[in-house]
């Protein structure tokens, strides 16, 4: 039987220049977060794109969202498209915003540079090469004259690399990720080509602080310190948490391998003087070391548990240690989320990628968060999944990169489970 979609293929194929192109376009707009450079005429660039192909394009500013102000507006773009006739909705959600370039590129980060079919520069990658894949998906559906009943939804969000609060999360919480207005989600992350990430981990961030008593630092014996005190909740930590942590091992698919496992990471500790001072600094004991916590969780571990393991050996130095005290506050936290492998899209999407790659797909979970939890959470709809072109490995890496042949693959196996979902088929 004659493929319906065998047009739609081949004029993905003819378009391996326009994707790179249009991921080239994406990246010379240096949509930085924070501050949150750049993101509205990145926005009205893809909305000027796809009004063309017949879409209804608005603009929605999060006001009030974190960092949201009028020098950097927090603005996101959703465009809809309907069919031929009622039907489901698949929207493709991806977030422009990128990570500060850092160090250590030989290519300008900003400029987009095609080399090697591989298109360079911050956020080719992470996640301005699956946004294109997207558009040339969608594209291709409707140049080909396929019926396309229901809708299609493409969105450009801000925000995601700093918790999502002023992009999906707050358009969630505005019915646009929400039943009956959308059915199907894919996000188009940079999970490699042959995969569909059907979750991520539960994470919790939180600032804790041990307290002394500042004294002359050539008596330190009449005051208290803080740092001391922090580094006995280092040394438990290494002691008591980091084993236990290494011991618990999910059933979900996490990758990599050592991710699969309950992890922390110490983002940063301070104690003492500023580090910001100039010259030599004054001789004082601390009275105040703060440590950030990042606590990466498992599906079979409760947000609950996760903060009372560590609330509970803080209690216990300051039960057992001299003049230990202590406070703790939470600064970010989100559940584990995973959607069902057998669900709608996974399965449209694993299908997808086995007629397009010729392999079968392997259902991942991400290690991080990305923007399915807050789909999930706050919109209440549970079949979304991430897939799109990109290695995850080289996200927020000088000399990032995305291959062009990953982006026509992922816009193939992205048409063809579009397909599928607005035709109902399972």
């Amino acid at each position: 039987m004659t493929d319906p979609l065998d047009a739609v293929m081949t004029m993905i194929d003819g378009r391996a220049d326009d994707v790179a192109q249009l991921t080239r376009d994406l990246i010379r707009f240096p949509t930085v977060n924070p501050p949150g450079d750049a993101y509205r005429p990145c926005a009205e660039y893809v909305g000027d794109r796809l009004r063309r192909r017949g879409f209804e394009v608005e603009y929605i500013r999060a006001v009030g969202a974190p960092g949201d102000t009028d020098a950097y507006p927090r603005i996101n773009i959703v465009a809809r498209r309907e069919g031929s006739r009622p039907g489901p909705c698949v929207h493709f959600n991806s977030h422009i915003d990128v990570v500060e370039a850092g160090e250590g590129w030989t290519v300008d980060p900003f400029e987009g540079v095609i080399r090697d079919g591989r298109v360079y520069g911050r956020g080719a990658c992470d996640m301005k090469g699956g946004l294109a894949s997207s558009i040339i998906a969608v594209e291709a559906l409707i140049d080909s004259g396929v019926d396309l009943p229901g809708a299609l939804e493409i969105s450009g969000t801000a925000d995601e690399e700093s918790g999502g609060y002023g992009g999906v999360a707050y358009l969630a919480e505005r019915g646009w990720f929400s039943k009956p207005r959308v059915d199907h989600v894919i996000i188009p992350e940079p999970l490699n080509v042959d995969r569909v990430c059907i979750g991520h981990r539960g994470v919790w961030w939180a600032e804790i602080e041990t307290k002394g008593r500042i004294a002359h630092g050539s008596m330190p014996f009449l005051g208290d310190s803080a740092i001391r005190h922090m580094n006995a909740v280092m040394q438990t930590f290494e002691e008591r948490l980091y084993p236990a942590l290494e011991s618990r091992h999910s059933d979900m698919p996490v990758v990599p391998e050592g991710a699969r496992q309950s992890t922390m990471n110490i983002n940063s500790i301070h104690g003492g003087q500023s580090e910001d001072f100039e010259g030599l600094p004054a001789p004082c004991v601390a009275d105040s070391s703060r440590m950030i916590i990042d606590r990466r969780f498992l599906i079979e571990e409760t947000l609950e548990d996760v903060k009372g393991e560590v609330v509970g050996l803080l209690d216990e130095l300051a039960a057992t240690r001299p003049e230990f005290r202590y406070g703790i506050r939470d600064l970010f936290q989100v559940a584990p989320s995973m959607a069902d492998r057998d669900g709608p899209v996974a399965r449209a999407a694993a299908r997808a990628v086995e007629q397009v790659l010729g392999r079968k797909a392997k259902f991942v979970c991400s290690p991080g968060t990305y923007d399915q939890k807050h789909i999930d959470r706050i919109g209440k709809l549970k079949d979304c999944i991430a897939y799109g072109p990109g290695v995850l490995d080289l996200a927020h890496q000088p000399d990032e990169w995305v291959g062009i042949d990953d982006m026509v693959s992922a816009a193939k196996v992205m048409a063809r489970a579009a397909y599928s979902l607005l035709h109902g088929q399972r």
